[in-house]
């Protein structure tokens, strides 16, 4: 019942319009982790995605449906970094203006007279290194990398699609020039973030409903593929002629029947983080400053804050605004780990965010409305070293099984919105030639 699998079953559907596709979603709405929820206050409703999802679609046929399926408003990107009660624009390499000089002086010169070895770089700390220095890349990614991807750099791997184009590599000048001045152009990787005006960020694709039956509260625990049947919590059993997952590849691999162990031991490689999710509601409509921002300081647990109020006035009652802080987690770095022996998590982890929000001079306690916690299982692909060999060995064993897979999670990839819904659609093309 998200992107991928709304976008499988839409794009199956246009070409064989014969056909009966059914989605299974476990629960009582459709958006997977493009959804969200709703939290009461006494001002009324105010709604929060699951994490800070904006569209940057570079792929015409998405942005075009995307916004035939919603009207969005048009944001240019202007997070900022918190780093040790300073804040600065991001990205950080760039834009060290605000740090105090000695600061800036260790940066500039471990950036300037970089001596890491380019060649043979084995994982990520080694390729943050290369692009920024030393006392850089220590301060600012190391800290991030342990907040926001739960592992230390040196444990990542360097695949393109985890490094990517998500890292601005400035030159000599734009660093000078950043360290001297704020006033520096945008060098985000998007130049435009799109938002819908109207219905949460989910709206962007709920034309793929269109003629397609969505089955909620089915919880799959068992898929039997010799016998074409998938077997729910609720007791129910269905066959089937075609199968599509957008499941977490792990899990598929301990629900199919008669799975061998050595493929559950290569799903036990797959890691992926959990979000504890943090979100205020404020009795007034000025609180949130950006977007959202970074947070590298260790001492505050919450990796990233975002403003849904700022991506639309309508998730929010007139007159209020909104934050919410993202808490990652996972097997590598349990959330236990990170708060001690402390028994009530929800309490404790809003009662941390709030007092670190006061501190850093966001809020003050009596501006908060309405608050919530939850936790999202689910939040991005782990790039361990040799996930992508454990990766390619489960994928293969579900597809000999007649399953085809799609999305984030189901192709086990760092996949956008953008790209899960041409990771669905592209399922169409194949679903033809699966047994």
């Amino acid at each position: 019942g998200g992107v991928a699998g709304l976008s499988a079953a839409y794009h199956i559907k246009k070409k064989y319009p014969d056909s009966q596709v059914v989605v299974y979603e476990k629960s009582g709405e459709w958006g997977g982790l493009c959804g969200g929820f709703y939290v009461d206050s006494p001002r009324g409703k105010f709604w929060f995605d699951i994490a800070p999802h904006l569209s940057f679609a570079s792929d015409k046929y998405v942005q075009d449906f995307f916004q035939n399926s919603s009207e969005p408003y048009r944001h240019i990107p202007d997070p900022e970094n918190y780093y040790q009660n300073i804040w600065l624009k991001h990205p950080a390499q760039n834009n060290l203006y605000a740090l105090p000089v000695d600061t800036k002086v260790k940066a500039i010169k471990d950036m300037l007279q970089n001596s890491n070895k380019k060649e043979n770089i084995k994982n990520f700390a080694e390729w943050l290194k290369v692009q920024y220095g030393n006392f850089f890349a220590e301060n600012f990614p190391f800290a991030y990398t342990r907040k926001y991807w739960t592992a230390e750099a040196e444990d990542l791997s360097v695949n393109p699609v985890f490094v990517g184009p998500r890292f601005y590599i400035p030159n000599t000048e734009e660093i000078l020039f950043g360290a001297m001045s704020e006033d520096t152009p945008v060098t985000y990787y998007a130049k435009e973030m799109r938002y819908p005006k109207e219905g949460q960020y989910r709206s962007f694709f709920k034309d793929l409903m269109e003629g397609i039956e969505i089955t909620y509260n089915k919880e799959v625990i068992e898929i039997d593929p010799k016998n074409k049947e998938i077997i729910c919590q609720d007791g129910t059993k269905t066959q089937y002629n075609k199968l599509v997952s957008t499941l977490p590849l792990p899990l598929m691999a301990n629900l199919i029947v008669d799975a061998p162990q050595h493929i559950k031991e290569r799903a036990s490689n797959l890691h992926a983080t959990s979000a504890a999710l943090v979100s205020f509601g404020f009795g007034s409509a000025d609180i949130p400053k950006n977007l959202w921002f970074y947070v590298y300081d260790e001492d505050k647990l919450f990796a990233r804050v975002y403003s849904p109020s700022c991506k639309s006035p309508s998730n929010a009652p007139d007159g209020c605004s909104s934050l919410q802080a993202e808490i990652y987690f996972s097997k590598l770095k349990p959330l236990e780990s990170m708060i001690g022996e402390q028994k009530d998590i929800p309490n404790y982890l809003i009662s941390h965010v709030k007092e670190k929000f006061v501190e850093m001079g966001i809020c003050k306690s009596s501006d908060i409305v309405c608050e919530d916690f939850r936790i999202w299982p689910f939040g991005n692909v782990i790039f361990t070293h040799g996930m992508e060999e454990s990766r390619e060995v489960v994928l293969n064993f579900v597809e000999s099984k007649g399953i085809l897979t799609c999305g984030r999670f189901g192709e086990w990839d760092y996949l956008w919105s953008d790209q899960s819904f041409l990771s669905g659609m592209k399922v169409a093309e194949r679903i033809k030639g699966l047994k």
